[in-house]
């Protein structure tokens, strides 16, 4: 049989996905565009995380100013250092509790103490002020 001839019998070839490049009554023809409707859910999850933690992070701020406005009329120090490695270890449980990464939660715990350490010692008056850069302090 001649190659001319084999051709003939053979279907007319379907048309290509552009996503996943595969024919339409290809078994995994829909997986590209699954997967980009499984990513889009997953990202919408991952924004309504993150706007609930800034919402978190301010309402612990907020406390976090009374607290220093406390230490500041009471003559207290702004570190607490025994308050600071009791916090730290229990995030560091909660962490493996919680499948994240302990490392990565005591560095973001301590950032965020760095912070208020810093908020503190402004309010005593006795920090450095605010540097350029930080943005407008709405406590």
């Amino acid at each position: 049989m001649s190659a001319k001839g084999s051709d003939a019998q053979r279907p007319p070839q379907q048309p290509r996905s552009p996503l996943s490049g595969r024919t339409p009554d290809s078994p995994r023809a829909g997986d590209r565009e699954r997967a980009a409707e499984l990513l889009a859910e997953e990202r919408r999850s991952i924004d309504n995380i993150d706007a609930a933690l800034v919402h978190l992070l301010a309402e612990r701020f907020r406390h976090t100013q009374r607290v220093g406005r406390l230490k500041a009329a009471h003559d207290l120090p702004p570190a607490d250092p025994e308050r600071e490695a009791q916090q730290i270890a229990r995030l560091h449980a909660l962490a493996q509790e919680s499948g994240l990464d302990p490392v990565f939660a005591e560095r973001f715990m301590r950032f965020i103490v760095t912070e208020v350490i810093r908020h503190h010692e402004r309010l005593r008056g006795d920090g450095p002020a605010r540097p350029a850069d930080d943005g407008p302090d709405r406590t």
